[in-house]
């Protein structure tokens, strides 16, 4: 029973520890704040645990497969919750228009011309929440199945559509 409570503990631990960087570099410094005060709980509280049973060889291996399974659990929580923006590029054939369907939907999406290898092509700069990224990226294969789709975590916003809808 100790070494399933020394598990459940390690997993807390490293999980929040996991999803507490995340926060820190998505600049969420006051929730990163608050879970780290948990965290460090859970930690002396594992810690007291892990000093008085790692004796054993079963208590080392309880300890180390549950630091990478509250690693794992960690990233599952931080995809699951999605915080931030994701901004997809979408390179396409040149003349479809993809951007009313897309605005249609609520999206921002600024269009440009842009010249490939094999003659010219429409390019999509498009601003979504992280979470709706699935369904945007869904969207934009239905329109056009032979896309080319890349993205990116913007960091910051200043001016345009998605500044305005984030004040």
């Amino acid at each position: 029973m100790i070494y399933v409570l020394m598990a459940v503990v390690q997993i807390a631990y490293v999980a929040l520890n996991s999803f507490r960087v995340v926060l820190m570099i998505k600049g969420k410094k006051y929730l990163a704040s608050a879970i780290s005060t948990l965290e460090i709980f859970i930690y002396i509280s594992g810690l007291s645990l892990v000093l008085n049973y790692t004796e054993s060889s079963l208590g080392l291996i309880v300890y180390s497969v549950s630091f990478g399974a509250g690693i794992l659990l960690g990233m599952y929580i931080e995809q699951k919750i999605a915080l931030g923006y994701i901004a997809l590029q979408v390179v396409s054939e040149y003349g479809r228009d993809l951007a009313p369907p897309l605005r249609a939907k609520g999206y921002g999406v600024t269009v440009w011309a842009g010249e490939g290898a094999q003659g010219m092509r429409s390019l999509y700069l498009i601003v979504a929440k992280r979470k709706e990224y699935g369904a945007l990226r869904r969207t934009v294969l239905e329109l056009d199945p032979k896309a080319f789709l890349f993205s990116y975590e913007p960091m910051q916003f200043s001016g345009g559509y998605w500044a305005k809808k984030l004040e």
